[in-house]
């Protein structure tokens, strides 16, 4: 027989048992459809992660300073200014190939006209937007004569914009932070969550010399030029372990540590960070993959089942087919077909039922999918592939009947 035929014959054995036909491939549409949502979530998850990791920037490490102890209580890392300005300066001079910016952050309510907003302020310098790799949309970044004089200009995330002015334009705008007035120069662009879930946006930017006299500093911390953080972006293709020792070494020698003594300040890879983080999403997406592949291993079985009740039901069927001429092959092909059939017709309709499910989650759980061709087109191969596995043994079964035992079977 040729595959037409085979296909034909199949297909009209199947329509006879039509309820029979489509319980047994529901077990395969829902398995497809539960892979491919998996997959979906779970490649979602992993572009989401992504992004976070090229919106908080590549190569960086993150240096804050380090503890105090009041009453023999040792209290958390940043309750000690033990960073200042000099540092970063030291930093910049004697280490190769990174770039260093301080940042002083707090928190104030910032007022315009009738609106106001309580966000984060941050105290930099120009290398920060550099260093963070975050550029404008709109206005212009600060002068040096803004950081010597501490010039009372800022500039704002896309949260703040959206939260003060609407669609009004901020720029050159007057807004007060602590009844101080200051000018809008510019607009950050876009960057999104954090790995932890905080809003980026929801910023504002100041010359750090303003941050510290007029609204976030103490007096202590003006004299000391204290800072509140280090960013330290290393070039391309630099070691970051050995670049991370360099910046702690050479801070470690500023700061007059003895040899065996804790340092005084915390140090961060976030480049080991972020790549801890994207595997563990990487396994994550390999394990929901993983665990809805269970529910084809299930539809399969549920396939093997009914062919072999179908083998069984048939069986004067067979010999009859065997003692009008049918080979052992045609019988083999005709069962082989017949699951293969069910499977992918279940791997089809399992797409449509996955690609469906997808964006129902997408639409209202606000979740990140992300539906690849290609894992489309693994779970109708995994779909085929679980129809000839367990079809096989059904068909093997019906093609190895003794053509006379075939047709005394009551």
């Amino acid at each position: 027989m040729s595959a037409l035929q085979l296909l034909r014959v199949a297909l009209r054995a199947l329509a006879i048992n039509k309820l029979r036909s489509a319980l047994t491939m529901l077990g395969i549409v829902i398995g497809v459809g539960a892979v491919i949502v998996m997959m979906a979530v779970g490649a979602g998850a992993q572009a989401r992660v992504e992004e976070q990791i090229r919106a908080l920037g590549s190569n960086l490490l993150m240096i804050m300073p380090g503890t105090t102890t009041a009453g023999g209580v040792r209290m958390g890392f940043g309750s000690s200014s033990t960073l200042s300005e000099e540092d970063v300066a030291a930093i910049n001079r004697e280490i190769p190939d990174v770039l260093a910016a301080p940042a002083l952050r707090g928190s104030a309510q910032v007022v315009w006209g009738n609106a106001n907003w309580s966000t984060v302020i941050f105290g930099v310098t120009p290398e920060y937007l550099e260093v963070r790799q975050w550029p404008l949309v709109a206005g212009r970044s600060f002068e040096p004569a803004e950081m010597a004089s501490g010039g009372k200009v800022c500039l704002i995330g896309a949260t703040v914009a959206k939260q003060l002015f609407g669609s009004a334009d901020p720029l050159d705008q007057q807004i007060r932070i602590k009844r101080v007035p200051f000018t809008v120069i510019g607009v950050l662009e876009t960057k999104g969550q954090t790995l932890y879930g905080s809003d980026q946006d929801d910023l504002i930017l100041m010359p750090i010399s303003t941050a510290r006299s007029r609204v976030l500093g103490s007096a202590t911390q003006a004299k000391q030029r204290a800072v509140g953080t280090i960013w330290v972006k290393m070039a391309e293709g630099t070691d970051s372990k050995a670049m991370e020792d360099q910046v702690r070494g050479l801070l470690r020698q500023r700061h007059r540590l003895q040899p065996g003594a804790d340092d005084d300040f915390s140090l961060r890879n976030l480049a080991e960070v972020m790549a801890a983080q994207e595997a563990s999403s990487r396994v994550l997406a390999l394990l929901l993959a993983a665990v809805a592949s269970v529910s084809l291993l299930v539809g399969g079985i549920g396939i093997m089942n009914i062919m072999l009740v179908s083998v069984t039901e048939r069986t004067r069927e067979i010999g009859l087919r065997m003692a009008v001429g049918a080979r052992t092959r045609d019988i083999l092909g005709q069962f082989l077909v017949e699951a293969v059939t069910l499977s992918l017709i279940g791997g089809l309709i399992g797409v449509a039922l996955g690609m469906g499910a997808a964006a129902a989650i997408a639409h209202f759980a606000g979740w990140r999918v992300l539906l690849s061709p290609q894992a489309v087109a693994l779970s109708v191969a995994f779909a085929l592939v679980i129809g000839i596995f367990f079809g096989f043994y059904p068909a093997r079964k019906a093609a190895r009947l003794n053509p006379v035992e075939a047709l005394r079977f009551e």
